[in-house]
């Protein structure tokens, strides 16, 4: 890992590294849906970067739909689609179930580790790379899920397919519960955070059945992991 960090830092933009740091901001949830970026020049000054830089960096932002900039109100984060939010308020407590939630994972986000080794850029791949540095370190429960939030953000993002990315967050939303449980003891903390690495491993290579089978496997293991800790499972 330490050979291929210093390979990227030496082949990564200023531009791409940028792309990097606001898309983790933006995965992690440190940055919302409708907030507002400051001005070019603030934000420019506040990163320590060119103008040029940060411009080459909103627009390959911007393609992938992470933020809008608008004429006379700055650069936006992109709220998730409301037809998206929709579905959510229409599900009944029933439909909502452990069970069909981890269903709807292996259904889904399988594809968006297939497409993010397909089509993620050398910023995502930088992203992606750091959140993994962060989720091997002695962590506390909320501090590791947090980090798997963002890199299975990351993955979504990496399809950039706006509507997957959406339909991620959603199942996000509906799965932190039960995500909480597969990091509740130093081994599934472990045990998680290999999973991360072989499905990086697989999108680094570009090889994207690899990633597939990657996640699909994770997401076994956190089933059994949580299995015997929430009942409805």
């Amino acid at each position: 890992m330490d050979g291929f960090d210093a390979f990227v830092r030496r082949s990564l933009s200023v531009s791409s590294e940028i792309v990097a740091h606001i898309e983790t901001l933006i995965s992690s949830g440190s940055l919302e849906p409708g907030t507002k970026l400051p001005p070019e020049r603030e934000l420019a000054l506040a990163l320590k970067v060119s103008r040029v830089s940060l411009r080459e960096a909103m627009h390959e932002l911007e393609a992938k739909r992470m933020i809008e900039r608008r004429p006379g109100r700055g650069t936006i984060v992109l709220e998730v689609p409301s037809h998206a939010q929709a579905l959510y308020g229409e599900m009944s407590e029933s439909e909502r179930t452990l069970r069909d939630v981890a269903e709807l994972r292996e259904t889904i986000e399988p594809k968006f580790a297939q497409l993010a080794a397909e089509r993620a850029t050398a910023a995502t791949l930088y992203a992606l790379e750091q959140v993994l540095e962060t989720s091997g370190r002695e962590l506390s429960p909320e501090e590791s899920l947090k980090a798997d939030i963002t890199f299975h953000m990351l993955l979504a993002q990496a399809s950039q397919n706006p509507l997957m990315v959406a339909l991620n967050s959603l199942a996000n939303s509906w799965t932190e519960s039960v995500r909480s449980f597969s990091h509740e003891t130093a081994e599934a903390r472990r045990s998680s955070h290999h999973g991360h690495q072989l499905i990086f491993d697989a999108v680094r290579s570009g090889n994207g059945a690899a990633a597939r089978d990657a996640m699909l496997a994770h997401l076994a293991d956190v089933a059994n992991l949580t299995r015997g800790s929430y009942p409805s499972f």
